[in-house]
């Protein structure tokens, strides 16, 4: 199977690497100035996990792409995903799958209305990694799964050998014949986990030990779940006190990486993870969402940054 990874950052760079490592048939999708780089210091994962460095690993730039890949695995932010899908245009076949690993569900929309739903897996990956000043890919904790699945929740003939081809591969495969609610379960949290601490700036245990920190957090979770709810994908039990525990948990230093982005004064994904979440409510804006004030945060904080740069 002919793999494409879309980018060779923190994501694609540890998934493509660990598959590449493991000697499956893949291709990076990249700028001039990463194909450079990997030519000359290959890609370096560092991880607890087991540190992998792979000399000249195979790149492509967007101008060479001209025939399919059996399987694209698009791991862009979401605020690059229009350029992407002109990127990946020539590489998407009638057999092409399409593997997003991009936050919230937006995308599958974008995707759909641009190569047809039947190129669009559903998708998710749970990680925390970086790509560091030099580079080096670094993975931060224990988690690396990837989840997939068909939307319709069937077991196709392109699930088998896609699950085939990721099993065994350095980290975590999981098919799933229900992810568009792993999808939603992994939105809601993620969304309240960034609202909250973009908020707050300020990491979960320093958000709980304020005064009505706890209170305020709960009610930005309990706004997100209710939207899943009215959206067909209310959450599990388990899955909902799983998500009170980790937000509520004292001398937690966890944050999201959209805080980590916001502090570095790099873009961020408000719009695909805050503003979709939001447009979803379906209940009327009486100045009470939690929901609305951090999306407008947010907001501002792009303005003022478009306005720097």
């Amino acid at each position: 199977m002919r793999i494409l990874i879309v980018g060779a950052g923190a994501i694609g760079g540890y998934f493509g690497g660990r598959l590449l490592q493991h000697g499956r048939d893949v291709t990076f999708l990249v700028r001039p100035a990463r194909a450079a780089a990997l030519a000359r210091s290959g890609l370096q994962i560092r991880s607890a996990a087991g540190d992998v460095t792979l000399p000249a690993p195979p790149t492509v730039l967007a101008s060479e792409l001209h025939t399919p890949y059996d399987l694209v695995l698009l791991s862009c932010k979401a605020y690059g995903l229009d350029e992407a899908m002109t990127d990946i245009a020539p590489a998407i076949g009638p057999q092409t799958t399409i593997l997003p690993l991009l936050n919230g569900m937006r995308h599958l929309d974008l995707l759909d209305a641009r190569f047809g739903a039947e190129h669009v897996l559903g998708g998710q990956c749970v990680i925390a990694a970086t790509l560091d000043a030099q580079g080096v890919v670094r993975h931060l904790n224990p988690s690396h799964s990837l989840t997939f699945g068909e939307r319709d929740g069937t077991s196709s003939e392109r699930m088998c050998w896609i699950t085939q081809c990721l099993t065994d591969a350095g980290f975590e495969a999981r098919p799933s014949n229900s992810i568009l609610q792993d999808m939603w379960d992994k939105w809601v949290f993620l969304a309240s986990l960034a609202g909250i601490t973009c908020l707050m700036r300020a990491p979960i245990g320093d958000i709980v030990a304020a005064p009505e920190g706890a209170v305020i957090t709960l009610r930005l979770l309990e706004e997100c779940r209710a939207v899943a709810e009215r959206s067909g994908h209310a959450l599990g039990e388990a899955t909902w006190q799983r998500a009170r525990g980790v937000l509520t948990e004292s001398g937690s230093r966890l944050t999201a990486s959209m805080l980590r982005d916001l502090q570095s004064g790099s873009s961020i994904e408000a719009d695909h993870v805050i503003g979709d979440m939001l447009a979803r409510a379906s209940e009327p804006r009486d100045g009470h969402s939690l929901l609305a004030v951090v999306y407008a945060n947010l907001k501002a904080y792009e303005a003022g940054r478009a306005r720097a740069t």
